[in-house]
């Protein structure tokens, strides 16, 4: 493996990791201007700033030809979101996961899992012709985030509640500095996507690796970062409604929008991602929403067998 490529990649995921995070602070504080509830601001405005990096790693995979490290990223950056983040997080400290998540957030998170398979699967359904998401998709996707958008703008008053006071009580920004830090976020999440697929896509060929699987762990792995990162941090501080809204959305944008994007744009075969990965896909919502339901909370073992069941899957992708 050319240490040129490996070093591109690392790079690339720098510059990418460096945008999110400044696009995310600088997002966050525009938001709270405005007074909104920490669970809209991990739903909408921090869900939007960490799938950035997929978004900018899809689409260039897509331009350039590597459609299925495109689908592969979303798949995998789904389950990493599900699995990982949702299981580090609560291992760390348990998840308290609001009524009105459970009976509306996951399973309409759980429902973009099973469009997908639907969408992308044409050979699984009995349809002719080679599976690949088609301008046609790409619409019906683009047509579900406007739902999703729609309840996002309902829902997006102050709760009147603890959460609200929190933000209330934290100094704002000055809009100089969230101006300047979403350009950063932006040219850093722009240039850092662009070199991650360059190095990545050099990394598989060189080790007869599909892209594919790069997509599905490399490029997930690492463009998942950012979601990791915040809901760790949100969990730590007790916010666990930022938490759980940001890789509820996150999931939500990275199908719905970035998939609907790119496949308008460009039709994105699914070579490489199976029947398999789809199914892990749904099966991590429905762990999610079993295990929000119990207690209206994720406890440290459920967190724990979360990302052993991400262990196994990733050993079973190794294997294959």
């Amino acid at each position: 493996m050319p240490v040129i490529d490996l070093l591109i990649a690392v790079v690339g995921a720098a510059l990418v990791l460096f945008g999110a995070d400044k696009l995310t602070d600088g997002s966050v504080g525009l938001a709270r201007r405005f007074n909104i509830s920490e669970m809209v601001i991990g739903l909408t405005v921090v869900a939007f700033g960490t799938s950035l990096p997929e978004f900018v790693v899809s689409l260039m995979a897509s331009l350039r030809g590597a459609a299925a490290m495109g689908i592969g990223n979303v798949v995998g950056s789904n389950l990493f979101n599900t699995l990982m983040i949702v299981g580090v997080t609560a291992a760390i400290a348990p998840i308290a996961v609001q009524k009105s998540t459970i009976r509306k957030d996951i399973p309409f998170s759980l429902l973009a899992s099973i469009v997908l398979g639907a969408l992308a699967l044409d050979h699984f359904f009995g349809a002719s012709g080679t599976d690949v998401l088609e301008r046609g998709d790409g619409i019906a996707l683009l047509g579900f985030f406007a739902v999703f958008m729609a309840y996002s703008i309902a829902i997006a008053r102050p709760d009147g509640g603890s959460e609200t006071a929190e933000i209330q009580s934290e100094p704002q920004m000055s809009m100089t500095r969230i101006l300047l830090f979403i350009v950063l976020g932006l040219a850093g999440l722009i240039g850092g996507g662009e070199l991650f697929v360059h190095g990545a896509t050099g990394i598989a060929r060189d080790l007869g690796v599909s892209e594919a699987v790069i997509g599905l762990t490399l490029v997930a792995g690492g463009t998942s970062l950012p979601e990791l990162a915040t809901s760790v941090v949100a969990a730590r501080k007790g916010q666990s409604g930022m938490a759980i809204g940001n890789v509820i959305g996150s999931n939500l944008f990275n199908i719905f929008w970035i998939l609907g994007v790119c496949s308008c744009i460009t039709p994105m075969p699914v070579a490489g991602i199976s029947p398999v990965d789809f199914g892990m896909l749904v099966i991590s919502g429905l762990l999610f929403w079993f295990f929000s339901k119990t207690q209206h909370r994720i406890l440290r073992w459920e967190g724990i067998l979360l990302v052993a069941v991400y262990v196994v899957y990733i050993l079973f992708l190794i294997y294959q």
